[in-house]
């Protein structure tokens, strides 16, 4: 059976004369607490592996693997520059997996205070330290119990705390500061970083054995500046989805408008591209994006690119050969019908 963990209150009962009689103790397991602690807090996924937006082909490679991912309960790595959507991919892989109906708890390891990071990882009893809660509280390991615990930008994490983190997901229990019993958690571990995690291994910045615990799934999001055939649909994407936040009429996008952006490099990747898209759309004064709702960064980009349509014809050719020229799995790729693609191969004299 296990040890079973309870919240005890207790309500005292009077009688009609308002003299005390006696008291009635309610016990309620602490698991349902912590699934209405984690429901209050909002602690859920809400994107879906349908929201990840592109066809690039190395997009779509690490989309397969998050995909084989939800399926499993090992350990999942996510690595990729920042701005890529590491999250969302975090996200996917808890909503449309296993651990669904449980919480969905994020840890941004990079943006804890050193001096507070283990009380909030694995929590606190009463009394354990100066301007503690005078009641304890539970760590966001024991709040995520059932579901999946995010750990983003894990190569910031102290190496100090490192080692603790191991013995947990060794362990599957924490101990809370200043408490002796050990609470087992039922959790999945999800870590993401910004940096090549191998590298700081060798530096001695993150412990091996841990980097080999968390690296059992390996995700590798691409930066946009490799996946540009993807641009022109993250900024049909974008417009259509901050319209709608911005209530603007329906917007059209010139082309005078993705041509800069194709030349971009974006080092802020996707994160970096909605900004302009929202910026854009707060200050476009028609009905027409065009590139004087560009930053003066976009429209300096010396990059030398190929016209939007070069761009297309080359995606189009890239999913042809991929598919060894099967118009309907061709089609699939692109999001659009057949027909469709039987126009552009006519119409870019592209030899079947």
């Amino acid at each position: 059976m296990g040890t079973l963990h309870f919240i005890k209150t207790a309500v005292v009962v009077r009688d009609e004369k308002g003299k005390f009689v006696g008291v009635v103790d309610f016990f309620r397991e602490i698991s349902r607490v912590r699934k209405f602690v984690t429901s209050y807090i909002g602690a859920k996924a809400k994107f879906k592996f349908s929201d990840i937006v592109g066809n690039s082909k190395k997009l779509r490679e690490a989309i397969r693997i998050a995909k084989i991912a939800s399926k499993s309960n090992s350990n999942v790595l996510i690595l990729g520059e920042t701005g890529t959507g590491k999250e969302m991919f975090a996200q996917a892989i808890h909503y449309e997996g296993m651990r669904k109906r449980g919480p969905f708890v994020v840890i941004n390891c990079g943006a804890i205070p050193r001096d507070l990071a283990e009380s909030e990882f694995f929590g606190y009893e009463p009394g354990s330290f100066t301007g503690a809660d005078k009641n304890g509280r539970p760590g966001k390991f024991e709040l995520a119990d059932g579901g999946t615990v995010f750990l983003d930008e894990i190569g910031e994490m102290p190496v100090g705390l490192q080692s603790k983190l191991l013995r947990v997901l060794q362990d599957r229990s924490v101990t809370r500061i200043g408490g002796v019993r050990a609470i087992d958690v039922d959790v999945r571990v999800i870590a993401a970083s910004n940096r090549d995690l191998s590298s700081e291994v060798e530096k001695g910045n993150f412990r091996k054995d841990l980097y080999h615990r968390l690296n059992v799934i390996q995700i590798k999001i691409p930066p946009l500046r490799e996946r540009r055939e993807d641009i022109p649909l993250l900024v049909k994407h974008f417009v259509e989805k901050l319209s709608k936040k911005l209530q603007k009429r329906k917007i059209k996008i010139d082309d005078s408008f993705l041509k800069p952006l194709l030349k971009y490099d974006f080092p802020g990747n996707v994160r970096e591209l909605e900004n302009i898209i929202e910026r854009a759309l707060n200050i476009c004064e028609g009905d027409v994006l065009d590139e004087r709702y560009l930053p003066e960064e976009v429209l300096s980009s010396k990059i030398d690119v190929q016209s939007i349509e070069e761009v297309k014809r080359s995606a189009l050719l890239k999913a042809l050969k991929e598919t060894n020229w099967n118009i309907s799995k061709t089609a699939k790729i692109l999001g659009v019908s057949r027909p469709t693609v039987y126009r552009l191969i006519s119409k870019w004299n592209i030899e079947i």
